[in-house]
């Protein structure tokens, strides 16, 4: 596919020139105002997330990744957005601000596509300050401040047809116009933007947003309220909230959650057929849900309200223990109604999209999982662990982190899925809504590249928090830290592992100010058998699964802690009430899960002819799969020989013979790069 390259083309460099020397203004930022998601201030947090600028990848897995978002992923994608013939994102904000004639074309949220792509571009340059790179974004939001209106109204399909005609289209005049939605993106993009640069150019844009939400929001709160579709927006005032300090921000983001009982004739598909606070069960469009949830939480952090987090948390359990995949995928199902169509009132029933679907109603050939509501969960599940401490959460993100979330890219970073089942046959006749191999460019809607791309260039501001005991370690990557503790005294750490790959986690105290305070490692609840030393001394304390270990001493420069996590290799089955995994089982080790490829598997053999030994030792085996380190897993399995389905629906069961083979398992986030094939995570077990 042609793109053009990363350098903004001619046109736009003339036109902009002028307004970014006069547009762009620096001021300093203060410390505290770094974090990615901010809650050094909130009041109902237990931890807080340390400065964007704190942590560094050195080696290892996540350094590998962060390597091709940043020299493949964001070039690959931003140079999509700016090519008019492929991407029309870019050209819609030129033809809004008058700089170039033309009609707006793409989806709705094509604005809300192109932030995250412009907030991945700014999270990837944050450490290297490359000035080509900085010209570039400059140049961007300054074609972006051109098409706001005065009243900070921006969302360019409105703003093109107001160009031509004053009154030809007003705001929020349709409810799939995705406008806040789109306006959620920009300030989260915005207050990122100034956190990393110090830069006031996209803050101020997202502040007039946000000033015009608070003002529609006292003419109109029904209005606003009905238009709340996917709401981004509560997430990204809260954080201009943090960033500004501006109370009105607050305010209307707790104003917008008890605006949505006023939606009429709302629905399970938007989460607004019952005010939130009386939700106890995750319906509907799994994005937006997903979204609502992680922008509710934020809420909660600054206010601490109490009902809120009982919506929450009911609806996480809800989430966790019957409708998330795995892999942490959410949303099961592709098109279908919703679930309490014949037990209350509506007329016709309601239509539910890319959605959570019944309790268990977990498919695997047709799993939806857009990559969208699974970062979505990822999101979530990050502000539950700021606001409790509690690791249950952080189990839940590193599920994500380690399948669904990396599953959505390929290994060089060009390719995107949009949705990511469990199992792909090319046996299955019908054609699903999305594409069984990854796309440089989802043309139809390409919201989930850009935000997977923010996503992992964004991902070691998850990896330590603080609080006021001390310095909590979440994740495990090879990285260094030099940040702040609660009393404002430095520590500086080295981490080094190959996690999750190898088990052995070394942290070095490389520099330390404040002599005695508490050290918080995670423990995983996969991770029986976990030990931790301290120069070469066993803890005396218990290491427990699924809680953080907490270690309080007198530190010095030079301490070593050495923490091992036990990759032991398991296999895992379903609830029985989860029909289509029945008798089958997935295979994990660590956090990672696994899957057969039909590259695989010997010649004349589908992935639906093995059967594995519930008695299988698979052995981890360092691999390659195209330039990226892997660890596979080969063992022995029982493979059927003879199956021939043709034509057949039924049949009899007869003594099928088997013979031994030696196959070999991949991570589930590494599948299909190697060609098209069959693929499936959950595979039938044998009691042998």
């Amino acid at each position: 596919m042609n793109s053009k390259p990363m350098d903004i083309d001619q046109r736009i460099k003339n036109k902009a020139i002028l307004i970014v020397a006069l547009f762009v203004v620096c001021i300093n930022m203060a410390a505290q105002d770094k974090s990615l998601v901010n809650t050094s201030e909130s009041p109902y947090a237990s931890l807080r997330s340390v400065d964007i600028y704190d942590v560094r990848w050195t080696e290892g897995f996540w350094a590998e990744r962060f390597s091709v978002c940043r020299q493949s992923m964001v070039p690959h994608m931003m140079g999509n957005y700016l090519n008019d013939s492929l991407s029309h994102a870019f050209a819609n904000f030129e033809i809004a601000a008058g700089l170039k004639e033309g009609k707006h074309k793409g989806p709705p949220f094509h604005d809300g596509d192109f932030y995250k792509i412009l907030e991945g571009m700014i999270m990837a340059n944050y450490d290297r300050k490359d000035e080509r790179t900085e010209k570039q974004i400059d140049s961007i939001i300054a074609i972006i401040a051109l098409t706001q209106r005065e009243d900070g109204y921006i969302h360019t399909p409105v703003m093109i047809e107001q160009r031509k005609e004053k009154d030809r289209k007003k705001e929020f005049a349709e409810r799939l116009d995705f406008e806040t939605y789109n306006m959620g993106h920009l300030m989260t993009a915005a207050c990122l933007h100034f956190r990393v640069t110090g830069k006031t150019s996209l803050l101020n844009i997202a502040k007039k947003a946000a000033d015009f939400l608070c003002d529609f929001c006292e003419r109109n709160p029904a209005e606003l309220a009905k238009n709340a579709i996917c709401p981004s927006h509560y997430m990204g005032i809260v954080e201009l909230y943090r960033t500004t300090h501006d109370r009105r921000y607050l305010d209307l983001a707790k104003t917008l959650i008890n605006i949505r009982s006023m939606v009429k004739n709302g629905s399970d598909d938007n989460q607004d057929r019952i005010p939130f606070r009386e939700q106890n069960e995750a319906v509907g469009h799994a994005v937006r849900a997903n979204y609502l949830y992680a922008g509710v939480t934020d809420v909660f952090l600054e206010t601490g309200e109490d009902s809120l987090f009982n919506a929450l948390d009911a609806l996480w359990h809800n989430v966790t223990e019957k409708k998330m995949y795995i892999t942490g995928g959410c949303g099961a199902l592709y098109n279908g109604v919703s679930p309490d169509g014949t037990t209350y009132k509506q007329e016709p029933v309601q239509q539910v999209h890319q959605a959570y679907g019944r309790d268990y109603q977990l498919p695997n050939l047709t799993a939806h999982n857009e990559s969208c509501a699974n970062i979505g969960n990822l999101l979530w599940n990050w502000r539950l662990l700021l606001a409790t401490g509690d690791a249950k959460y952080a189990d839940i993100m590193e599920m994500v982190m380690y399948n669904s979330l990396l599953a959505g890219v390929s290994l060089d970073g060009k390719g995107y899925f949009y949705t990511n089942p469990l199992r792909v046959s090319e046996d299955i006749t019908y054609t699903l809504r999305w594409s069984k191999v990854r796309e440089p460019y989802i043309s139809y809607c390409n919201c989930c590249p850009p935000n997977t791309i923010r996503t992992i260039a964004e991902i070691q501001n998850y990896f330590y928090c603080i609080s006021d005991a001390g310095l909590w370690v979440n994740f495990y990557g090879g990285n260094t830290l030099s940040t702040h503790l609660r009393d404002g005294s430095l520590i500086q750490m080295t981490q080094k592992t190959d996690f999750p790959y190898d088990e052995g986690i070394r942290l070095v105290i490389e520099k330390v100010q404040k002599s005695e305070f508490s050290l918080f490692l995670r423990i995983p609840s996969w991770a029986e058998g976990a030990t931790i030393k301290v120069n070469g001394s066993q803890v005396e304390q218990p290491v427990v699964s699924g809680k953080y270990a907490e270690i309080n001493r007198l530190w010095k420069s030079g301490d070593v802690i050495d923490l091992i996590l036990p990759l032991q290799v398991n296999l895992f089955e379903a609830n029985p009430l989860v029909e289509e995994t029945l008798n089958q089982v997935a295979v994990k080790r660590g956090p990672v899960v696994y899957c057969l490829e039909s590259a695989d598997l010997p010649a004349d053999h589908k992935i639906f002819d093995v059967t594995i030994p519930s008695s299988v030792l698979f052995m981890p085996e360092k691999d390659l799969i195209g330039e990226s380190n892997v660890v596979t897993l080969s063992g022995e399995v029982m493979i059927a020989v003879n199956q021939d389905w043709n034509g057949r629906l039924y049949r009899r069961i007869s003594k099928e013979k088997y013979r031994k083979a030696i196959i070999k398992l991949i991570p589930y986030y590494a599948w299909g790069n190697r060609g098209k094939g069959d693929m499936t995570v959950w595979i039938p077990v044998s009691p042998m």
